[in-house]
């Protein structure tokens, strides 16, 4: 037998496999929409972000190979975007334009099967959620370079919303003109926070070219299809969506440039056996205050991951504390910490409790 008709007979048997594939999503569709019937007689949310950690986990643990865990989870991805739109309609605002790093985010989130909303502002992202125009939104908290998200933190002390689950996006920036070439760049433009991720290498890349900042890497990246001179820093999304071609890619100062996006929205999802809560609270500025604070989380062996202090609005010296911790706030060990905390504070607010990322 010769090697194409080898070729041939692999194909063909491809061929079969994948009307199995078919047969058995349309299955698993079926039982999807059974679902949804079920859950909007019960008035259930569409989106469970615990079903989904547990079918991630699954996965990845029949998975023998030779596809990669993240190849699957990428196809499952779509499967369950797909499976949810039988189900019910869901609508996702995030920080836009389209192609920023939140669009993408909440892609890899949701799939391509619900419908995204960009909005020009964090704040409208968490107005949208809050009145009810708008069933989730993603918005960054924090990235391994730059830090943390200070308009979020805000908002999520002042917005009546939840977090439903947590998302994190390894961050490769590009730089895009219209033509690619460096020889022809006279300014660069992107959000101040992909130009500080960069800024060794542009400084060492461009030296001499100016640098502005504008509200987001989409903006950039518009702007870079519209002015022949001008490059802009953004993602391989926005090459994509606004025909620029890559003058260079992968130029962030640090390998590993991660940010964590959090999305939000008005339930409580259940316990997933791997889970996150996050809270806020402020406290009498007092010695030693924060010590006795953290006191009711180590007698109860609570893993803080997380510890971030913003000050009060008007009132100097005054700060609030927010704390990311492993567990759930239905899980007793944590509600004695809580309950504790809560004698000794001027404020406190529960944010969510939700899936670790995958």
């Amino acid at each position: 037998m010769n090697r194409k008709e080898t070729v041939d007979a692999l194909r063909k048997k491809i061929d079969q496999v994948d009307g199995k594939i078919v047969e058995l999503l349309n299955q698993r569709a079926s039982l999807a929409q059974k679902i949804g019937q079920q859950k909007s007689l019960e008035k259930e949310q569409v989106y469970v972000p615990s079903r989904e950690k547990e079918i991630f986990q699954r996965v990845s643990e029949l998975n023998r190979g030779p596809l990669p865990v993240q190849s699957l989870h990428a196809v499952y991805r779509e499967i369950l975007s797909a499976s949810r739109s039988l189900e019910g309609s869901i609508k996702v605002a995030y920080f836009g334009p389209e192609a920023t790093f939140t669009h993408q985010a909440a892609r890899e989130k949701f799939g391509s099967s619900a419908a995204f909303v960009p909005l020009a502002s964090i704040a409208d992202v968490f107005q949208e959620v809050s009145q009810g125009r708008a069933d989730f939104g993603v918005v960054p908290i924090e990235n391994s370079t730059e830090g943390v998200v200070t308009h979020t933190l805000d908002m999520l002390v002042e917005a009546d919303v939840r977090i439903c689950a947590e998302a994190s996006l390894e961050i490769h920036l590009f730089l895009l003109s219209r033509s690619g070439r460096f020889e022809e760049i006279q300014r660069v433009v992107s959000h101040p926070q992909a130009l500080a991720q960069c800024r060794r290498w542009l400084a060492g890349k461009l030296p001499g070219v100016r640098v502005n900042e504008v509200a987001s890497t989409a903006q950039a990246a518009q702007m870079a299809a519209a002015e022949p001179n001008l490059a802009a820093v953004a993602s391989g999304l926005a090459k994509e969506l606004y025909g620029l071609q890559v003058v260079a890619g992968n130029i962030e100062d640090q390998a590993n440039n991660i940010t964590r996006f959090l999305v939000i929205g008005d339930q409580q999802p259940r316990r997933s056996g791997d889970d996150k809560t996050s809270l806020v609270f402020s406290v009498k500025d007092e010695v030693g205050v924060l010590h006795r604070m953290l006191q009711p989380f180590a007698r109860n062996r609570i893993n803080l991951t997380k510890i971030e202090s913003r000050p009060l609005k008007h009132k100097p010296w005054e700060y609030l504390f927010f704390l990311d911790l492993e567990g759930h706030i239905d899980e007793p060990r944590i509600q004695r910490a809580v309950k504790k905390l809560e004698k000794d504070c001027l404020f406190i607010k529960v944010l969510g409790s939700y899936p670790c990322a995958v």
